[in-house]
C-alpha cells in the first residue's frame, strides 16, 4: 500500500457503523489483547457504551468507556485501534500481582536473602485504563503509533473531569502462536484447569475478579516456579514492544506491577506528570497558507468530545505568549475547525524526550 500521508488519517471517536472493521481487527490482534475480545456482541456492547460516554455529561470518572479509531479517509479502512477506560475495576475490583522484595534472614547463620514474590493486589483499582492498542502492521514503522497511543492523552488533556489523576496500561506478556503463556501455565492453569486462550476468551476484557478470587492469596515465590515461567515475569509478547516504549517514553513506570495472567508488565503513572501532559499547549486557530514544510511534526487535536479528532501535522508553533496557530484550511476541514475555534497541540518529540 501507499504510504499515507498526514491529510489521509484520522483520530476520531469510534462510531457503532464500525464494528465490521473493529471485528476484523479483533481477529487479528494478539491473543492478550483481553480489551479486544474476537466477540461480535462484546464489541458491540464496547461501541454501544464508547458512544454513551462521549455523548454524557461527565464530572468524576466513572464506568465510562471511551473507543477510539484510526481512519484512513482516502480509502475508509481502519488501521488501528485504542481506548480509555475511565475507572479500572469500576463496580469491581481491578486485580494485578504487585513485584515485591522479602528479606528471610538468620542471625545464627548469618545469612540473609532476598526473595522475589508477587503478592496479589488491587492498588490500581480506580485508576484509568489505557486500553485496546492495535495498529495495522504497514504503519508500524512511521510516526503513525505516536497518534494513536497518545491522542488519547490530549483528549484526558481537554477532558480531565472525565478520568483520574492516576493512568494505568496492561502489556500482554510472552505468548507462543499456539497461545501458550508460560506464567499461566505455571500458575492459572493450575487453579482453573483451562489455557491461557481460554482463560482470555472467558475474561473477554472484563473485570478478572472471578480469576483473582481462585488464585493463591498468599504470596507466590518465584523461583519456586519453573525457569520459563520466572523468564516471563515483565517480559513482553512481541506484539506489545512498540506501544510500550511510547508509554515509557511518555512517563510511565513498569517496575511494579505485572499483569495477572501472563504476567506481562503493567505500567502506570500520575497523568499530570505525562510528556503529552506537560507539553501541551491550547491555542487558538486561524487561517494560514497551505504550504508549511518547515514546521515541527506535531499532534494536533480538536477540543470537542462527541466530535473529537486528531491527526499529525507539520506545525510552525507560535513562540513565547502568542496563542494563534495558523493552519491551513485543508487542516482546519481535517479537524472540523473554524478561525477562532481552540485546539491542543503538543510536538511529537517534545524537547527532552525521545526522538
Amino acid at each position: 500500500m501507499n504510504a499515507p500521508t498526514p491529510e489521509r488519517l484520522l483520530f476520531r471517536a469510534g462510531r457503532l457503523s464500525d464494528l465490521p472493521q473493529i471485528e476484523r481487527i479483533a481477529a487479528a490482534s494478539a491473543i492478550g489483547i483481553g480489551s479486544l475480545p474476537p466477540d461480535r456482541e462484546r464489541l458491540y456492547d464496547k461501541l454501544r457504551m464508547s458512544s454513551h460516554a462521549f455523548g454524557a455529561e461527565v464530572d468524576v470518572s466513572g464506568e465510562e468507556i471511551y473507543f477510539f479509531v484510526l481512519e484512513d479517509l482516502q480509502t475508509g479502512q481502519l488501521m488501528g485501534t485504542s481506548g480509555i477506560a475511565a475507572s479500572a475495576g469500576f463496580g469491581d475490583r481491578f486485580y494485578s500481582y504487585r513485584n515485591e522484595l522479602i528479606v528471610h534472614a538468620s542471625a545464627e547463620l548469618g545469612v540473609a536473602n532476598k526473595i522475589h514474590t508477587l503478592h496479589l493486589c488491587h492498588d490500581l483499582t480506580g485508576a484509568s485504563l489505557l486500553t485496546s492498542f492495535y495498529i495495522d502492521p504497514a504503519l508500524e514503522a512511521g510516526p503513525w503509533p505516536q497518534l494513536l497511543s497518545r491522542a488519547r492523552l490530549l483528549f484526558m488533556a481537554e477532558h480531565p473531569q472525565r478520568f483520574a489523576t492516576r493512568l494505568a496500561a496492561e502489556s500482554p506478556g510472552p505468548c507462543d502462536a499456539a497461545g501458550h503463556s508460560p506464567f499461566w501455565a505455571a500458575v492459572g492453569q493450575r487453579f482453573f484447569g483451562i489455557d491461557y486462550p481460554q482463560a482470555e476468551r472467558l475474561a473477554g476484557g472484563r473485570s478478572k475478579s472471578f480469576i483473582a478470587e481462585l488464585m493463591p492469596q498468599y504470596p507466590i515465590y518465584v523461583p519456586l516456579l519453573p525457569p520459563d515461567a520466572q523468564l516471563a515475569i515483565g517480559q513482553l509478547h512481541e506484539s506489545a514492544e512498540l506501544p510500550f516504549k511510547i508509554l515509557l517514553d511518555e512517563g510511565f513506570e513498569a517496575d511494579t506491577y505485572v499483569d495477572l495472567f501472563d504476567a506481562g508488565p503493567t505500567v502506570e503513572a500520575p497523568l499530570a506528570q505525562l510528556r503529552s501532559l506537560r507539553h501541551n499547549r491550547r491555542l487558538r486557530v486561524s487561517r494560514g497558507s497551505d504550504e508549511n514544510t518547515n514546521g515541527q511534526p506535531c499532534l494536533i487535536a480538536n477540543t470537542q468530545t462527541q466530535a473529537f479528532r486528531a491527526t499529525l501535522a507539520r506545525l510552525s508553533l507560535p513562540g513565547g505568549d502568542e496563542q494563534d496557530l495558523a493552519l491551513p484550511l485543508e487542516l482546519l476541514e481535517l479537524l472540523e475547525l473554524s478561525v477562532g475555534d481552540e485546539v491542543r497541540v503538543v510536538p511529537l518529540h517534545p524537547e527532552g524526550s525521545p526522538s
